[in-house]
């Protein structure tokens, strides 16, 4: 057995171990053709099947209604950052965004290049430590924009604003992708980078509205309009093979494991397990997300120096917890502990937080 340990990264995060030993497995000789699926043409029915099977299970998984389109692109969300404004932007109507840290700041910024932009909530007052509540977008804005997880603050969504009937909800689910049970009617456009909670870097899920996909100027670059990939069924252009191979075999592991809803049970669980050992330890550990706003995927939080938190980190590796220091932008600790991360990893977590905190009081 080659050794693991367990990677509390924010991303490139860590992937089921079940699908790494199959990648493993049929990574030289995929189903018997004599090569890798890295190999294989984008246009051959082998690779065309992994594509479509991949899409499937997203449509299955989040129980997407068939007017929904399944792409998968390049460039990351950041990508979909522009891309958003540039397909959905309706001449003389404002881009309504809620601003609840570093990636809405970037989608806003990437979104005034194409047109007015209106940031009609915001938790900025507080350093980001909550989501905002009672969200009102205007019923003349083309469409409205959340991130759906902030990772670097380690606040969520647990409840999707409204909007008026034809402003349609774009969300950036980079970090919280499936990691609960959703109602997908509620959006219009979903977007998210798969290297947290999906699959490997390299590749971007995009699901978008059969309706949302006429509003695009003809006038944009091709590569740059959704209609196109979806037109095409992301085979426009050679698409990210392997990372969508990937990410095929771990959307079978999660419908094999029961689907979203065993997933966000699980996802309940290992939260409240870190959650508690913060709350019940009497100041020495801080988090940063107020607690109706806390994030299953990204708990925050700080020790009373940055000393302290560097040797808690030094100290974490040692136990093959890895990955633990907090954003460069604000420092602290962080714990990702996206779908894959297994509940024995977070109790090991939780095991030494308590044993750091006992040795240090």
């Amino acid at each position: 057995m080659v050794k693991r340990v367990y990677n509390f990264y924010p991303g490139p995060a860590t992937l089921p171990l079940p699908v790494l030993e199959k990648a493993r497995e049929e990574l030289l000789n995929y189903k018997g053709l004599g090569m890798s699926v890295m190999e294989l043409s984008h246009r051959s029915k082998e690779y065309d099947k992994i594509q479509e099977d991949a899409s499937n299970l997203v449509k299955e998984l989040m129980g997407l209604p068939d007017e929904y389109h399944v792409l998968w692109l390049q460039g990351g969300a950041s990508t979909q950052f522009y891309m958003a404004p540039l397909n959905l932007r309706i001449e003389g109507k404002p881009m309504e965004y809620v601003n609840t840290g570093a990636w809405s700041k970037k989608a806003i910024k990437e979104a005034k290049f194409y047109g007015t932009v209106k940031v009609v909530a915001s938790s900025e007052d507080e350093n980001f430590s909550y989501i905002p509540k009672d969200i009102e977008f205007s019923e003349d804005a083309a469409y409205a924009h959340i991130t759906g997880n902030n990772t670097i603050y380690g606040t969520e969504y647990h409840n999707w604003p409204d909007t008026p009937d034809d402003v349609p909800l774009v969300c950036d689910m980079s970090s919280n992708l499936m990691d609960k049970v959703i109602d997908p009617k509620n959006f219009g456009v979903i977007y998210a980078g798969a290297q947290k909670n999906l699959g490997p870097a390299g590749v971007t899920l995009v699901i978008v509205r059969d309706d949302l996909l006429k509003r695009v100027p003809e006038e944009t670059p091709t590569m740059q309009k959704w209609r196109t990939h979806a037109d095409k069924r992301s085979l426009f252009n050679t698409p990210p093979c392997w990372a969508v191979y990937i990410c095929k075999l771990v959307l079978e592991y999660w419908k094999e494991k029961g689907g979203l809803k065993e997933i966000e049970k699980r996802n309940r669980k290992k939260a409240k397990i870190l959650y508690d050992v913060i709350d019940n330890s009497n100041g020495f550990y801080k988090g940063h997300a107020k607690p109706n706003s806390r994030s299953l995927m990204n708990v925050t939080f700080n020790l009373e120096t940055p000393e302290l938190e560097e040797e808690c980190v030094r100290e974490a590796e040692k136990r093959d917890l890895i990955g633990l220091k907090g954003h460069r932008s604000v420092g602290g600790m962080r714990a990702s502990i996206y779908n894959a991360m297994t509940v024995e990893g977070v109790e090991k977590l939780a095991e030494f937080l308590k044993e750091f905190q006992e040795n240090h009081e």
